[in-house]
C-alpha cells in the first residue's frame, strides 16, 4: 500500500482574506476571513487531514483563523513573522505577494515543524486581551505626557489634560476587571500567588506573565527561555567564536520582566548574586541582566511546574 505523503498548510492572513498554500501538491487557494470562508476552508482541510497548519502572527488577525482551525481539532501553530522572514531569506524565496507568502509559511511548516499549541480557552483569551489593552492604554498615556510636555497653546494642553483624564480612568478600569478575572478564578489565583511569592515579582508582572506566557509552569526551562525570546543562540563558524546572543521570542513577556529582573538584582537574594558574579567576572550590564532575567523566569516556572512558592535556595 503506497504511503501517503504528509501534509503541510501556510496560511497568510490578511484583513479580509486568507491565502492558503498546501504542499507537497503546491496548491494554492484563497477564501475570505470570514464565517463562510472559514468553513469552508476547515472543510477542506479537515479532508486532508493536515500533520500541522501554520498561521503567522499578524497583530490579532490571526487569532479568530487559528481558533476555529484548532477547534475544529486541526494542528495549528502560530509562530513569529521574523521566523518565516528569516527562513524565507535563506532558501532565497525573496518575491513577496499574499500567494507566496502563503507558500513560504508551507515551506517553513514542512521544513521545521514548529510544535503546536493548544487552543487557549475562552478565559485566558480574556486575560491575554485584558492585558494587552491594558499596555495599549499606558503607552497612549505616556505619549500624550510626552505631547503636554511639548505644547505650548493652552486649547491643545486642555484638549490632552482632557484625554490624559479619561485614559487613566479606563487605566483603572481595566486594572479592576484584571483583579476580578484574576480572584475570580481559583486555579489563577493560586498560580498568581506563587509567582509573586518571588521577591520582585508583583501583581502587575504575574498577570502579564500568565496572559502573554501561558506555557509557564508546562515546559522545560530551556524551552519556556526561548519561547520568551531569552535563550541566547551561539554565532560561531570554524575557529571563530562569536558573542551568544538573544533574538525572537515574546517581547511582552521580557518587557514585562525588565524592571522586576533590576529590582530582583538589589531584593533577590539569588539574582542578585547571579547578577554580582557575572559582573565581577568583567560580563558588561546588559549580558549580567539578560541572564538574570533567564535565570529569574526559569524558577518561576520551575515554581509553577512544581506547585511551591519561592524558595532562597531556587
Amino acid at each position: 500500500m503506497e504511503r501517503q505523503e504528509s501534509v503541510y498548510v501556510g496560511i497568510d492572513v490578511s484583513k479580509d482574506r486568507l491565502d492558503v498554500a498546501l504542499l507537497p501538491a503546491g496548491e494554492s487557494l484563497a477564501v475570505g476571513r470570514d464565517s463562510a470562508g472559514l468553513e469552508d476552508l476547515i472543510a477542506r482541510l479537515r479532508g486532508l487531514s493536515p500533520a500541522l497548519i501554520v498561521l503567522e502572527a499578524t497583530g490579532g488577525y490571526e487569532q479568530v483563523v487559528s481558533a476555529g482551525l484548532a477547534a475544529a481539532g486541526l494542528p495549528v501553530a502560530v509562530v513569529n513573522p521574523r521566523q518565516i522572514r528569516d527562513f524565507a531569506r535563506a532558501t532565497g524565496k525573496l518575491a513577496k505577494t499574499d500567494r507566496l507568502d502563503a507558500l513560504a509559511i508551507a515551506r517553513f511548516a514542512q521544513a521545521i515543524k514548529p510544535e503546536p499549541r493548544p487552543l487557549a480557552d475562552a478565559q485566558a483569551q480574556m486575560l491575554g486581551e485584558l492585558v494587552a489593552r491594558r499596555r495599549q492604554v499606558i503607552e497612549m498615556i505616556g505619549m500624550e505626557s510626552n505631547r503636554l510636555r511639548q505644547a505650548r497653546a493652552k486649547t491643545v494642553k486642555r484638549t490632552i489634560e482632557h484625554l490624559l483624564a479619561a485614559l487613566q480612568v479606563e487605566l483603572s478600569t481595566l486594572e479592576s476587571e484584571l483583579d476580578e478575572t484574576i480572584r475570580g478564578t481559583p486555579i489563577w489565583r493560586e498560580r498568581e500567588e506563587l509567582l509573586t511569592s518571588a521577591p520582585g515579582i508583583g501583581d502587575v508582572t504575574a498577570r502579564a506573565l500568565l496572559a502573554e506566557l501561558p506555557e509557564l509552569g508546562q515546559v522545560y526551562r530551556h524551552q519556556i527561555a526561548a519561547l520568551a525570546g531569552l535563550a541566547p543562540f551561539n554565532r560561531d563558524s570554524g575557529q571563530w567564536r562569536g558573542e551568544r546572543h538573544i533574538h525572537g521570542g515574546r517581547a511582552s513577556v521580557r518587557t514585562a520582566l525588565y524592571m522586576p529582573t533590576v529590582v530582583a538584582t538589589r531584593y533577590n537574594p539569588v539574582i542578585r548574586a547571579l547578577y554580582r558574579r557575572l559582573r565581577a567576572a568583567g560580563k558588561k550590564p546588559k549580558f549580567a541582566l539578560t541572564a538574570c532575567m533567564r535565570k529569574l523566569l526559569t524558577i518561576l516556572n520551575a515554581m509553577l511546574r512544581d506547585g511551591t512558592p519561592w524558595r532562597e535556595t531556587a
